[in-house]
């Protein structure tokens, strides 16, 4: 004779979810944190190169990522302070901050590609050189360091996405550190018997000083 029992079977989803959750946790970090970092590294090397024809001779330009455009910088310190932000927000500001965090690495990645194929600093510059408005850069080329940048944006939108996915299970900011609104006990002063003025202080109080 065969018993059927109410009793439900222990599920092995909680470790399994524990368990994915430190993952994510520690692969958004790292992602994240290096992501923003190498977008920023990126933007502060040279991104493309040229020359300006002056007085007969070819004067030779450089662009920095931040003369290209300076987006992806910007990005990638919004996307840092957005995977901090993750751990002091709850709930619908979790979820928040973390769309911010993937949209800023989709923005580095959409801001460097385009800048890896623009002149537009290096016409600048020429014109400058050569005192012509319409002087334009020569012998123009590209370096790899817009990737680079690229590279580091698809890392902070991994992270941005993994905050979508796992956030919720993630640990937040100690309540320890959070203000209470609710007032804090007031400690009795301590009232010496051999001191009158503190006698005094305590009738005034409406206290009794001679009490237990």
């Amino acid at each position: 004779m065969e018993y059927v029992t109410a009793v439900p079977h222990p599920r092995s989803e909680a470790p399994g979810s524990a368990r994915a959750g430190r993952l994510s946790l520690a692969v958004a970090l790292l992602s994240g944190a290096l992501g923003a970092a190498v977008a920023l590294l990126a933007t502060r090397q040279r991104w493309s190169e040229g020359t300006a024809t002056v007085a007969g001779g070819d004067f030779p330009l450089t662009a920095s990522g931040s003369d290209v455009t300076g987006v992806p910088a910007s990005l990638a310190i919004v996307g840092l302070a957005a995977l901090v932000a993750v751990f002091a927000v709850r709930k619908l500001g979790r979820v928040f901050v973390a769309g911010l965090l993937a949209l800023s690495g989709a923005g580095t990645v959409a801001a460097s590609l385009i800048g890896a194929g623009d002149s537009s600093a290096l016409d600048e510059k020429a014109a400058q050189a050569t005192g012509d408005t319409a002087a334009a850069v020569a012998s123009l080329s590209h370096t790899a360091w817009p990737y680079v940048a690229a590279a580091g944006g698809v890392l902070m939108l991994i992270a941005g996405l993994l905050a979508l996915r796992y956030a919720s299970v993630w640990p937040a900011m100690s309540s320890r550190y959070e203000r209470s609104g609710a007032p804090r006990p007031r400690k009795a002063p301590v009232v010496d018997p051999d001191r009158p003025e503190d006698l005094w202080k305590a009738l005034d109080r409406g206290e009794d000083p001679t009490g237990a």
